[in-house]
């Protein structure tokens, strides 16, 4: 949104700690310790264990344990005490285990991978090709491209339901190459998620087809037709994508330690299989129970034979989805029942057999956390000295649900989480440089990260994080619905689903010359032509049949909390009475607000498009409903004319008496497009027929 305001709504979205759900303190994100078994340590440790067990094989001198590994010769019961062992080192700082015992784990490691998957690297995997198996000439050509802004552009109508535009870096005159993936089967899956994804998803369904390729082929995604319907299918994709992924990335540099172990040549082999910090997946949810649906897809289609405090989690994050009734809107219900506090972090990290929560962030292999929260914990308390972001060095995948949401929030956190992703770390944190992939050092990591939105609708902030931040070497797609009156995924334009009331509904577009000028612009067209209108209005019904007062039932919705402020100080001096309802407005005060409004006290109702997102309240009283601007969700447009249909349907006046106004500029296409309609919206915003607009 344009205002940046604080994230807290009073008795909504409460700012407060985020509580037990994270180990870390904000400031406490330090690298984890030596008991991680899976982290990523130096080659040079696996030379000290090969010599060591060399020199002191009879002795069998106990040596702390760094990683388990296998070999495809280990014997089961080698595994089974290899896997044993590993565990118990985890839990436990003073566990330690001989050298010999050591070789065993890793031999025992490597069989486990390779049963897993083959020994040969797939050229052909996704996987392969965006992160290992990249042509240098190729790379360096489409780098040279994203740098420059140029991109071949595709697109493609997805059966009248909307339209993707695919768009892939210069190098020649060729459209961008997509695959074609109809079910789970036909993507290069780690076979541990083969049989729940099958059964979970199977074969993909609608719009599923035009956007998975861009998913499984880690091309950027900005996809703006979210539903409550489609929600869990999409969330389930990108789940088992980001599993897909860890999975992958972590047996990959199990296989590159065993060719450190045993080849006698180890110390010329490089094998670039790293960041500089270990988390590779990041969750940014809007609140603690998106996160919980989000553990639940993990545990569905990854069966963890271990979940360690699992329990504490949902205690943490988990509350019962009962607390509203059954008229609020399905989309309010899905966002904020169960648990709705939006400032959380939490670390997964995952073994072969077990999944922990609560881990370190530098011992993390998925990182889930609001923006809110996220932003809290690279300022650690607001000590630029504690300041830490090098957790999110070596993200290679960003996947961001419920974009729409955020934008009611305040996105300036989303931005400033985006401008700390893949910077050069600060610090070294144990990292192995030989390691390293050659483009993390070079400092590209961010054009081979994959960024994943999904939201309800586009906005302009939206559109700006897709043109900013998702410039991907491998290409990026852009799913943006069309309104029609056909359209089977309920993105029917919104004036369509009001026709049945009768009510007058007039668009005005006002002169904008810029995009900084616009709010300027807009408060000019109110004082102008608006406001003489609702003053005219209450002189009107204050002559004909009320002597006494006001009681003309306009509600006025303002998109923008500064243009909220700006007018409300504007009718200090106005002879209309008003009162003002807005997302800081105390529960007590918009009770007054609402009851003065309906008994006719009050003439003017100021209502800000924030405090109906959190609280979808349902005024009554309401004759008349002035958009300051048109709102940026088109449900909002019909629950607002609705409560004009309520006055009609109690008999409290007449459809003649009822009415819609709404302001619009050339800047308000996109918001345009979802209340009147795809085929409609270039008249209304750059037609030259006329600057008023009436539907009926």
């Amino acid at each position: 949104m344009d205002d940046a305001v604080p994230d807290a709504v009073p008795d909504a979205q409460p700012d407060i700690p985020s509580g037990p759900e994270s180990d870390e303190d904000p400031s406490d994100v330090s690298q984890a310790g030596a008991d991680d078994e899976d982290a990523e340590p130096a080659a040079s440790a696996y030379h000290s264990l090969l010599q060591s067990f060399d020199q002191n094989a009879a002795k069998d001198k106990p040596r702390r344990k760094r990683r388990k590994l296998e070999h495809s010769r280990a014997s089961a019961e080698e595994v089974d005490d290899a896997q044993q062992q590993a565990d118990a080192a985890d839990d436990s700082e003073a566990e330690q285990v001989s050298a010999a015992e050591q070789l065993r784990a890793v031999e025992a490691q490597v069989a486990l991978v390779e049963q897993d998957e083959g020994d040969d690297v797939d050229s052909s995997d996704p996987f392969e090709r965006h992160f290992a198996a990249v042509d240098e000439k190729e790379l360096e050509k489409r780098l040279r491209a994203v740098k420059d802004n140029q991109w071949i552009t595709e697109k493609v109508n997805v059966a009248d339901e909307g339209r993707c535009m695919w768009q892939i870096p210069k190098m020649d005159e060729k459209a961008p190459s997509r695959r074609k993936l109809k079910e789970v089967g036909d993507i290069k899956l780690k076979p541990r998620l083969e049989t729940n994804a099958q059964s979970m998803i199977g074969q993909f369904t609608d719009l599923e087809p035009a956007i998975v390729p861009a998913i499984f082929d880690y091309q950027d995604l900005l996809f703006c037709g979210r539903t409550v319907q489609n929600a869990p299918r999409l969330r389930h994709i990108t789940c088992l994508h980001a599993l897909n992924h860890i999975f992958k990335t972590r047996d990959r540099v199990i296989k590159n330690n065993a060719k450190l172990s045993h080849s006698p040549e180890s110390a010329d082999l490089e094998l670039r299989d790293q960041g500089f910090a270990r988390p590779k997946v990041l969750f940014l949810l809007e609140t603690k129970q998106a996160c919980v649906r989000v553990i639940e897809s993990v545990t569905q289609l990854c069966n963890f034979e271990q979940q360690e405090n699992k329990k504490r989690f949902l205690d943490s994050f988990s509350l019962p989805s009962d607390k509203f009734s059954d008229d609020k809107p399905s989309d309010f219900r899905e966002l904020f029942e169960g648990n709705d506090e939006n400032e959380f972090r939490l670390g997964l990290k995952f073994t072969r057999k077990t999944l922990k929560f609560f881990a370190k962030f530098y011992n993390s292999d998925i990182i889930l956390s609001s923006p809110l929260g996220l932003r809290r914990a690279i300022e650690a308390n607001g000590d630029p000295k504690k300041t830490d972001y090098d957790f999110l060095s070596s993200v290679e995948m960003v996947i961001h649900d419920q974009a729409d949401a955020t934008q009611m929030q305040n996105w300036e956190h989303l931005e400033y989480v985006f401008a700390h992703l893949n910077l050069q770390p600060r610090s070294a944190h144990d990292c192995d440089f030989s390691r390293v992939r050659n483009w993390y050092l070079d400092g590209l990591s961010s054009h081979f990260r994959q960024t994943i939105i999904l939201s309800a609708y586009l906005t302009p902030s939206i559109n700006a994080l897709w043109n900013k931040s998702m410039r991907n070497w491998a290409g990026r797609c852009k799913y943006t619905p069309v309104y029609t009156t056909t359209s089977t995924n309920g993105n029917i334009p919104a004036i369509e689903n009001l026709t049945h009331l009768g009510i007058k509904q007039t668009f005005s577009r006002f002169a904008s010359p810029t995009h900084l000028e616009d709010p300027d612009a807009r408060f000019k067209f109110w004082q102008t032509s608006t406001l003489p209108w609702i003053l005219k209005l209450a002189k009107t019904h204050q002559s004909q049949s009320n002597p006494g007062g006001g009681g003309v039932g306009v509600v006025l919705y303002i998109p923008s909390y500064l243009d909220f402020v700006r007018l409300r100080n504007s009718l200090v001096d106005s002879p209309l009475s008003y009162a003002s309802i807005s997302e800081y407005t105390t529960p007590t005060d918009v009770r007054k607000a609402r009851s003065h409004f309906m008994s006719g006290r009050h003439s003017l109702l100021l209502y800000t498009e924030r405090a109906h997102h959190f609280h979808r309240y349902k005024i009554r009283g309401v004759k008349k409903v002035v958009f300051w601007g048109v709102p940026t969700n088109p449900r909002f447009y019909e629950e607002a004319v609705g409560w004009i249909g309520e006055s009609v349907g109690r008999a409290e006046i007449r459809v003649e008496e009822a009415g819609v106004r709404a302001s619009f500029s050339r800047w308000e296409a996109m918001e345009v497009e979802r209340v009147v309609g795809t085929s409609r919206v270039g008249s209304l915003v750059g037609g030259e027929r006329g600057d008023v607009f009436d539907f009926i």
